[in-house]
C-alpha cells in the first residue's frame, strides 16, 4: 500500500518561513537597524527561533491538539524568545534602543504570529468539517466502552478530520484479522485504532507487522487497567523500553530554568513595585490594632517534604490554636485588618520572599502547615505526590474552588487531584492562566476567603 500524498505536508515549512519573516521584517521596520545590524539580528534570532521551536515543540501541532495547548506552546515560545532578544540587546553594545521600542516589537511579533497560527488552525478545521478535505480514514479494532467512546468522538467532531469507516469485533481466532486487513487495503485506511483489552500479544504483533509494511499509522487504546490510563513516560535502558508511572515536566533541566526564571522575575517585580510600599502600610495597621509581630512565620513542607519557614502578614491575634485549628467564618481570632487582608489575599504577599529564596514558586501546590501535613499523609491517597515539586503561592486547586478550610475529606481529595494534574501538565501558559484567575477571583471575591 502506498501512503496517500497530502499537500498539507507543505504547510509546516511554509509557516516556519512566514514566522521567521515576521520577526525579521518587523525588526528591520520598527527597530531602525543599519544594514550590518539588521543582518546580524536576523541571522542570530532566526536561528534562535528555530532552536527554541525544537525545544518547546512549538510547531508540533496536530489536528487533535486543543486550543489551550496551542496557546501554551505559543506563550512558552515567546517567553523564551523575549529573554533571548532582551539579552541580545543588553550584551550587544553596538547600538542602543529604547526598552519600550523593543517590547513594542516583541508584542507586535507575538500578536501577528499567534493570530496567524490560530487562523490556520481555524481554517483547517473549517476545511475538514465543511469541505471534507484533509481527511484521515480510520477503523477501530475492538468492541467495548472505550472503542465506542472513540467512535463517538470521530463522528461528533468532524473538524478534526477523522473519517470513521468501521469497527471490527475481535474473536478468539485470528481469522477476523484477515478480513480486517483486506478491508483496510481496499478502502485506503490511514489509521488503525486497537483496543489492547481485546487483543492477544500474538494478534498485536500481527497488526503491528501489517501496519509497518503498509505505511499505516497504528494507535492503541489502553485497556481497563488504570495503570494504562495514566501519562506513562517511556525511557530506554539500552534497547529495553521502561515505563515510568508519572512524567513531571518541571523536572527537565530546561523547564526548571524557565520555571525559575518566571518565578524570579515575577516575584522580584512584586517585591520592588508592591511590597516596598505596601509592607510599611500593612505593618502600621497590624501594630495599631494588636500587639505582636508584623509577619507570621510558620513551618511548612515543601519540595521533597523538606520543611521551610513560610512568611505571611499576621492576620490573627497571637493564640495557641493556630497550628492545629483551621480558620472558620467569623473567627474571633482574626483582627479587623486581618479580615481585609485575608479576603483580598494580601496576607499571602510576603511569600514572594520565599519565592526569591527558592523555597516556593509563584504557582504550585499550596503548602500546608507541618501538623496538617502529618494528619493527611496516612489518610489521603497520593497526598505525598504534591511534594515532587515546589509549593506555590497560587495554585490550580485554589482557583478551582478548593482554597481555605478543609471541611470534609472531599475538599482535600479534590485539592490533591488538582495538584497532581498541575504537576503532570505544567506549562508556562498554565502558570499565567492561574495568575490571572487568582487576580480575577480576588476582585470577584471568594466565599472561602476568610
Amino acid at each position: 500500500m502506498r501512503k496517500r500524498w497530502r499537500y498539507i505536508g507543505y504547510l509546516r515549512p511554509i509557516i516556519y518561513v512566514i514566522d521567521i519573516s515576521v520577526i525579521s521584517i518587523l525588526a528591520i521596520w520598527l527597530l531602525s537597524l543599519s544594514l550590518n545590524e539588521a543582518i546580524s539580528f536576523v541571522l542570530f534570532h532566526s536561528i534562535a527561533w528555530l532552536i527554541l521551536s525544537l525545544k518547546t515543540n512549538y510547531y508540533e501541532v496536530y489536528r487533535f491538539t486543543k486550543i489551550v495547548k496551542i496557546l501554551s506552546l505559543a506563550f512558552e515560545q515567546f517567553f523564551l524568545f523575549t529573554l533571548i532578544v532582551c539579552s541580545y540587546f543588553a550584551i550587544y553594545k553596538g547600538f542602543e534602543l529604547e526598552v519600550a521600542l523593543v517590547f513594542q516589537y516583541l508584542i507586535l511579533s507575538f500578536s501577528i504570529i499567534l493570530s496567524f497560527k490560530l487562523l490556520v488552525n481555524y481554517l483547517l478545521k473549517h476545511y475538514r468539517k465543511f469541505y471534507k478535505g484533509n481527511l484521515r480514514k480510520t477503523i477501530i479494532i475492538g468492541d467495548n466502552l472505550r472503542t465506542h467512546q472513540l467512535k463517538t468522538f470521530f463522528n461528533e467532531n468532524p473538524e478534526f478530520g477523522y473519517q470513521f469507516l468501521k469497527m471490527f469485533c475481535t474473536k478468539k481466532n485470528d481469522k477476523f484479522l484477515d478480513h480486517c486487513f483486506h478491508y483496510i487495503i481496499e478502502n485506503n485506511v490511514d489509521e488503525i485504532y486497537c483496543s489492547m483489552a481485546e487483543l492477544t500479544q500474538k494478534q498485536i504483533n500481527t497488526i503491528v507487522h501489517f501496519a509497518d509494511n503498509n505505511l499505516i499509522v497504528l494507535k492503541f487504546l489502553p485497556d481497563t487497567k488504570d495503570i494504562y490510563a495514566k501519562q506513562l513516560k517511556v525511557d530506554y535502558y539500552g534497547f529495553l523500553p521502561i515505563l515510568s508511572l508519572r512524567s513531571i515536566p518541571i523536572e527537565e533541566p530546561f523547564n526548571k530554568f524557565v520555571k525559575r526564571s518566571f518565578d524570579f522575575i515575577f516575584s522580584l517585580a512584586v517585591v520592588i513595585f508592591i511590597l516596598s510600599w505596601l509592607t510599611p502600610l500593612i505593618a502600621l495597621l497590624i501594630r495599631i490594632e494588636s500587639k505582636g509581630p508584623v509577619f507570621f512565620k510558620q513551618k511548612r513542607n515543601g519540595l521533597n517534604y523538606k520543611e521551610f519557614v513560610c512568611f505571611k502578614f499576621r492576620s490573627m491575634r497571637p493564640n495557641t490554636e493556630i497550628e492545629t485549628s483551621w480558620v472558620k467564618p467569623n473567627d474571633n481570632r482574626v483582627t479587623k485588618i486581618g479580615k481585609f487582608i485575608r479576603k483580598t489575599s494580601i496576607d499571602e504577599l510576603p511569600q514572594f520572599y520565599n519565592v526569591l529564596l527558592g523555597d516556593m514558586s509563584v504557582v504550585g501546590p499550596r503548602p500546608h502547615p507541618v501538623s496538617h501535613t502529618e494528619m493527611f499523609v496516612g489518610k489521603i491517597d497520593k497526598f505525598m505526590v504534591r511534594h515532587f515539586i515546589k509549593p506555590g503561592i497560587l495554585g490550580l486547586a485554589q482557583v478551582s474552588g478548593y482554597r481555605g478550610e478543609i471541611e470534609t475529606d472531599k475538599d482535600i481529595i479534590n485539592r490533591v487531584k488538582y495538584d497532581i494534574f498541575y504537576l503532570e501538565n505544567w506549562s508556562v501558559f498554565l502558570d499565567i492562566k492561574i495568575v490571572f484567575m487568582t487576580i480575577f477571583n480576588a476582585f470577584k471575591g471568594d466565599k472561602k476567603a476568610y
